[in-house]
């Protein structure tokens, strides 16, 4: 389809400043966002994914999950890839000309903080990526004839990790309690290998969890302003596996305020928080790409 290329840039651009926007600034990257998947080279996909999809249907039984805690409200999606990508688009749509709902849906059906706006957020992170990254894949196979994908169910799940040992040890825990079998670079034998040879020695891994701490410090030349990085190694092992297991299979866990990598709209990913709430969404992301436990073991 032509000019599809350009109106993904503009798509993924548009949730990047969803993702960095605040109460005051929310609202434009809402509308970005709607406008450009309304484009005119994305008719023939939003035709397909439009049909026969009932969103009110979808709220109004969604409504009726809550109980007394905020945020345990949950959403009965269709099982129907086609049918799922149709209700998001829908709700983005009507998010653009009613920026409040934005607001009360993350809050009702994705909490996450103090703020209201940090629904908004982890809305973004759980929802609307995951939706542009299925939305793009699902556009470009319209008129093509797709092949089954057999999915790496391998148990190993390599993490990813800077200097800080606190995630990594808590996010190995997490994985053993799930059943999986965390796999860490460093207690790996080397066997005369460099560090890539190592990681691509150990390419059965079936999930990838990458951990951005803030280890280093970095900015734009001349500013003279340093702000919390994660390792160049961190984000070299983060592009090798998205290369290797896809972007639905991997997942960063973000410390809060260390800089994110500008193009990073493709990558699922989750503050790493000191109350925990970083299991139960690691847990969902698991549960997505076929791992299937006793998450609530998991958990706690």
């Amino acid at each position: 389809m032509s000019g599809t290329v350009s109106v993904f840039k503009e798509i993924n651009n548009a949730v990047l400043d969803l993702q960095s926007s605040d109460f005051q600034s929310y609202e434009r990257p809402l509308r970005r966002l709607a406008k450009a998947l309304d484009s005119p080279a994305l008719a023939e996909v939003n035709a397909v994914i439009s049909q026969g999809i009932d969103v009110d249907a979808l709220l109004k039984k969604g409504a009726e999950t809550g109980g007394g805690m905020i945020g345990s409200s949950k959403l009965d999606w269709p099982d129907d890839q086609r049918e799922y990508l149709g209700c998001v688009r829908e709700l983005l749509r009507r998010f653009a000309e009613n920026p409040e709902f934005a607001l009360n849906f993350g809050y009702e059906y994705f909490h996450a903080g103090n703020k209201i706006i940090s629904g908004l957020h982890s809305m973004v992170r759980q929802m609307v990526i995951p939706f542009v990254r299925d939305y793009e894949a699902f556009a470009l196979s319209l008129g093509q004839e797709l092949k089954p994908v057999v999915p790496n169910h391998s148990k190993r799940v390599f993490i990813v990790h800077g200097h800080d040992e606190g995630p990594r040890e808590a996010v190995a825990r997490f994985l053993t309690n799930a059943g999986l079998e965390p796999l860490i670079l460093f207690e790996q034998a080397s066997g005369g290998k460099t560090v890539i040879e190592k990681i691509e020695a150990h390419k059965d891994v079936g999930f990838a969890v990458v951990l951005m701490t803030p280890d280093d410090e970095g900015g734009v030349k001349g500013s003279g302003k340093l702000e919390p990085r994660a390792r160049q190694n961190v984000l070299l092992e983060l592009g090798f596996f998205m290369g290797h297991l896809g972007r639905s299979r991997v997942f960063a866990l973000v410390k809060e305020g260390v800089e994110t990598p500008s193009d990073f709209a493709g990558v699922v990913w989750g503050l790493y928080d000191a109350n925990h709430a970083w299991k139960q969404i690691l847990a969902r992301e698991l549960d997505e790409a076929g791992y299937h436990f006793d998450w609530k073991k998991a958990v706690g």
